[in-house]
């Protein structure tokens, strides 16, 4: 069976940088198993399983604009330390969440000042190639459940 729309799919995955340090893996781990064709993947990964059947291994190089997006400066801002509550334990690569009109951010400190704070809400991957090593271990039709609630159970 081939991996399409409303399909479930197994994978063992490593995820490396451009430098060849792993990032992520499954390996050691459970599987990742996930309802394909319902954006439960970044889009160039899905893209790249897509039409692969069980049993094929391959690499894939997702592009910044499939991946995570390319790194925004606007993104990274200077805030004054006021606005955070325990601002002398602030620490270089702490994260929070902060609420917008365009809704809730994950913010990363990148670099504390004596009387601001530099924080960064690109994802940690923004402006990246990710390099993926895919294993499909098991593909299958989805249940109607699974369907329903776009994902698998």
């Amino acid at each position: 069976m081939q991996v399409k729309k409303n399909t479930v799919v197994t994978i063992d995955y490593t995820l490396k940088d451009d430098e060849g340090n792993i990032l992520d893996t499954s390996k050691g781990r459970k599987p990742l198993k996930y309802l394909h064709g319902n954006g439960n993947l970044i889009p160039g990964l899905e893209k790249a399983i897509e039409g692969k059947e069980k049993g094929v291994s391959f690499h894939v190089v997702v592009k910044p604009e499939e991946g995570y997006g390319v790194f925004n400066k606007e993104l990274v801002q200077e805030l004054s330390k006021d606005l955070f509550e325990d601002s002398e334990n602030l620490q270089v690569g702490m994260q929070f969440q902060a609420q917008t009109e365009e809704g809730s951010f994950i913010l990363t400190i990148v670099e504390v000042k004596a009387n601001s704070v530099v924080v960064d809400g690109n994802h940690p991957l923004a402006g990246k190639n990710l390099n993926f090593d895919i294993d499909i271990l098991d593909v299958r039709e989805a249940t109607q459940e699974e369907i329903a609630y776009r994902q698998v159970h």
